[in-house]
């Protein structure tokens, strides 16, 4: 099975504009493509995951990969998916989370001469000339077709900016200016960004003529890998300093049953005739395949070492007798803790099982917590922090718990 057939098959690709010159190119590794990603925070969340993998997958394919970080556009921020406007990020902010997202990409990409480049459009749209801009590119752009798009339709009954109005226009000139300067022939995206991505392979055609427009591509992501980036709980980073890496195997871990199957055919990279087989699997099966992907990603991003913990760990979940060694640690400070007391509350704020000392009194209450192994059947029980140093293993439940210690 070719690289083209591949993504069919994993449910990758939802539209296209020329399929059967997008075959061609991809399947030959002729395909110089780009991605964008917006700094609109200091790491990657599982919502660019499926963006990850696809440029994984096609560099092994012998395809170039363009990561485009969006140090340019980031000063407007994108409207598409929002109800609100975006919070105004400084410079440094935005250099800050550009260097963010390298370090982490790292672990997907391989970047080097001939390999993976990654450039940033601060590079040439902070540099852009107004007036310029609008004779040169603005022409280009219909206001009442930008207007039918999506992605601004749905901000107009709550008000759309003239900054955001010109985000289209912005993520346009990269696809112009890559195609110029990079000879990047195809951009991938997720289904909010489709007029976007329309507006730049039309500037293409209209500045640079038809011959031009021939080998400009435009791929449609499947939305599935846009609901994956947030839970209740808010996001899911890919950095362990945010997410650590039980906390993110247990997010895909907990999958729903109808969902990890297309979950493990779009973002691992078994073998799709592998995932094939458990198309079939059902009622226990599925908690198998919600092992399978949780480790697979988790391998992905943090390593095999981390996933073999997280593993672990998550097995301990569901065993009556919890070992405290293969529990996640949090450490707190002794010079939190006053007049040499640790009390419970405040452990169960301090590892993150309650979030606040109302819900950890409720947990109390209700018979929920246990610290190695005891029921805990007082609220204002409390520890001497000497008694800490060497950790207790504090349990929320039947699935949270924590290995506290205090130094």
């Amino acid at each position: 099975m070719q690289i083209y057939e591949e993504l069919v098959a994993r449910g990758l690709i939802a539209q296209t504009t020329d399929e059967s010159e997008i075959r061609e190119l991809v399947n030959s590794g002729k395909a110089v493509f780009y991605i964008g990603f917006d700094p609109t925070a200091d790491s990657l969340h599982v919502g660019h995951f499926m963006a990850l993998c696809l440029m994984k997958r096609l560099q092994m394919a012998g395809n170039k990969p363009v990561v485009l970080i969006g140090g340019g556009t980031g000063y407007i921020g994108d409207p598409s998916g929002r109800t609100d406007m975006r919070s105004m990020m400084t410079p440094e902010i935005i250099q800050h989370n550009c260097d963010c997202f390298k370090r982490q990409m790292e672990r997907f990409i391989e970047f080097g001469d001939d390999k993976a480049i990654m450039v940033n459009n601060a590079d040439w749209l902070l540099d852009l000339n107004y007036i310029e801009l609008l004779r040169e590119v603005g022409a280009c752009f219909s206001v009442n077709n930008m207007l039918r798009a999506e992605c601004y339709k749905q901000r107009m009954e709550k008000g759309l900016s003239f900054l955001e109005f010109n985000y289209m226009i912005m993520q346009s000139y990269d696809f112009y200016y890559l195609f110029k300067n990079y000879n990047c022939n195809m951009q991938f995206g997720g289904d909010d960004q489709w007029s976007n991505m329309l507006g730049g392979t039309e500037l293409i055609r209209r500045k640079l003529g038809k011959d031009a427009y021939a080998m400009t591509i435009t791929l449609l992501l499947n939305s599935e890998g846009k609901k994956m980036g947030k839970t209740a709980s808010g996001a899911v980073w890919l950095d362990p300093n945010k997410t650590s890496p039980f906390e993110f195997y247990q997010y895909w871990r907990n999958v729903g049953d109808a969902d990890v199957l297309k979950c493990i055919r779009m973002l691992t990279f078994l073998p799709v005739e592998e995932i094939d087989k458990m198309d079939a699997w059902e009622g226990s099966q599925l908690n198998t395949a919600q092992e399978i992907l949780a480790y697979e990603l988790t391998k992905l991003v943090h390593g095999e070492e981390e996933a073999n913990k997280a593993q672990a760990q998550a097995r301990a979940l569901f065993s009556t007798n919890v070992d405290a060694d293969s529990a996640p640690t949090v450490e707190l400070s002794a010079a939190d803790f006053a007049d040499g007391k640790a009390d419970i509350l405040a452990l169960l704020v301090g590892a993150e099982l309650c979030a606040s000392r109302s819900e950890a009194r409720r947990a109390v209450e209700q018979g929920g917590v246990t610290v190695d192994g005891e029921k805990v059947t007082d609220f204002k029980m409390a520890f001497d922090v000497a008694d800490l140093a060497e950790g207790k293993l504090i349990k929320r439940g039947k699935k949270n718990f924590k290995k506290v210690v205090v130094k």
